[in-house]
């Protein structure tokens, strides 16, 4: 009778380095990102118009100018979203097309859809022809907002302090005291991958499959959903890798899912 063979155990995972699980596609630049992915058959190409203004107020849009365009297709503006027109996952107050008022230079007022990026690019690119704006003041200096109360979102203030009079009590009392201010103007942040979204009509119309760069899928598809007037689980939102992210592609990857 044969001895039974030894038994071969897997090495130790623990205390040993192991390659991630992507590393050899990434190292031979393999790695498909979502603007990898294949494009189906017909894939429609979407630009954004956005604003040249810091503060304004939205009139008209001239949208036969923009349709005349070579490829061309269609233009959305926020009356063309079904159902709710934002994409602000916690406080509702950013649009994803604009209506009315302007708030920020670069904010996307319309959406041209065209048959190459290209055209759709060279069509949104008008948007400083086809826009018909009213300015309005903008406060354009960080220390003159805070000073007239125009924050982005309401203040929060954490304090914690054994002295009796508070926080403003120990300052106040301190033998020795500090004052001054400085100004950052560097970027926070930066990634080689851009925001990008590709949205696939699932079989009868019934659904819908989104690639996005987002570190946050589920909320995707929420907003998805929400712009649509859809149930959720309608929307199907995939992401395999991003380049980057940081945080940036948390929230913000919302409005490109929603206009695709």
């Amino acid at each position: 009778m044969n001895k039974p063979e030894a038994l071969v155990l897997n090495p130790p995972v623990v205390g040993s380095s192991r390659p991630h699980e992507s590393a050899h596609l990434h190292v031979s630049g393999a790695a498909p990102y979502t603007d990898d992915l294949p494009e189906p058959a017909g894939t429609l190409h979407a630009a954004l118009g956005l604003s040249p203004l810091a503060h304004g107020r939205l009139t008209a849009i001239d949208l036969d100018t923009l349709r005349r365009q070579p490829g061309v297709v269609a233009v959305l503006t926020a009356d063309d979203i079904p159902a709710e027109n934002n994409c602000g996952p916690l406080l509702h107050d950013d649009p994803i097309l604009a209506s009315g008022e302007l708030r920020y230079v670069g904010q996307p007022v319309f959406a041209v859809i065209a048959r190459t990026r290209d055209a759709a690019r060279r069509a949104a690119a008008l948007a400083k022809d086809v826009l018909q704006l009213s300015p309005l003041p903008a406060q354009l200096d960080l220390r003159a907002a805070h000073a007239a109360g125009q924050h982005v979102v309401p203040s929060m203030h954490l304090s914690r302090s054994s002295h009796p009079g508070g926080v403003a009590g120990a300052i106040s009392a301190a033998p020795n005291r500090l004052q001054g201010h400085f100004s950052l103007g560097g970027q926070e942040q930066f990634y080689l991958e851009g925001q990008i979204s590709l949205a696939v009509p699932q079989e009868g119309g019934e659904g819908l499959l989104v690639h996005c760069s987002t570190q946050h899928p589920s909320e995707m598809q929420q907003l998805v959903a929400h712009a649509l007037g859809w149930a959720a689980h309608r929307v199907v939102v995939q992401c395999r890798r991003m380049g980057g992210g940081f945080g940036g592609k948390e929230s913000q990857s919302a409005l490109f899912a929603c206009v695709a």
